[in-house]
C-alpha cells in the first residue's frame, strides 16, 4: 500500500457468487473474463477491483466478429493517480488468456478520471506498457495486486 492515500475511505462493496457456464469453450465470454480479473487486488487498498465498484460484469464488452474486447474500469475518484497500475494489472493479467487474434482495449469509463485522455494512451501503448513493466518498483506493484492473498 501506498502512503497518504489518495481516496482514504472507499466504499467497499460485497462480492458476488461465482457463476459455472458451461457453454462454447472457444467462446469468449465476458462473464468468464470478468470472473478471471475481478480478484485483482486494488494497489492502494486491501481490497479487490470488484469490492470498490472499479470493475463490474457490464464493463468488458466483446465482439467475436471484430476480433475486439473492451474492458472499461472506473477508478475511486477522479483525480486516482493509480488509475495506470489498475490498468497495467488488468492488462498483465489477461497477457495469456485471449486467443492471439482478439485485440484488447483497456480504457478508464468516460468522464471518470480527469486525465481521461492520457491513461487510456498510456494503456493501450504496447511500447508505453513493455516500458512501465521494465520498471522493477511498477513491476513490483503489479505482482503484488496480481498475487496477492489479502482478499
Amino acid at each position: 500500500m501506498t502512503l497518504g492515500l489518495i481516496n482514504a475511505n472507499p466504499v467497499v462493496h460485497a462480492k458476488k457468487e461465482r457463476i459455472a457456464r458451461s457453454e462454447d469453450p472457444h467462446a469468449v465470454d465476458p462473464l468468464d473474463i470478468y470472473d478471471f480479473v475481478r480478484d485483482i487486488r486494488d494497489p492502494e487498498h486491501p481490497y479487490s477491483l470488484e469490492q470498490l465498484s472499479v470493475l463490474s460484469e457490464e464493463s468488458i464488452t466483446v465482439d467475436d466478429k471484430l476480433g475486439r474486447i473492451l474492458i472499461t474500469f472506473t477508478p475511486t475518484v477522479q483525480h486516482c493517480s493509480m488509475a495506470t497500475v489498475i490498468g497495467l494489472c488488468l492488462r498483465v493479467k489477461l497477457k495469456h488468456y485471449f486467443p492471439p487474434h482478439y485485440k484488447v482495449d483497456i480504457k478508464v469509463s468516460p468522464g471518470s478520471h480527469a486525465d481521461e485522455e492520457s491513461v487510456n494512451k498510456q494503456l493501450n501503448d504496447k511500447e508505453r506498457v513493455a516500458a512501465a513493466l521494465e520498471n522493477p518498483n511498477l513491476r513490483q506493484l503489479v505482482d503484488e495486486c496480481l498475487y496477492s492473498n489479502e482478499l
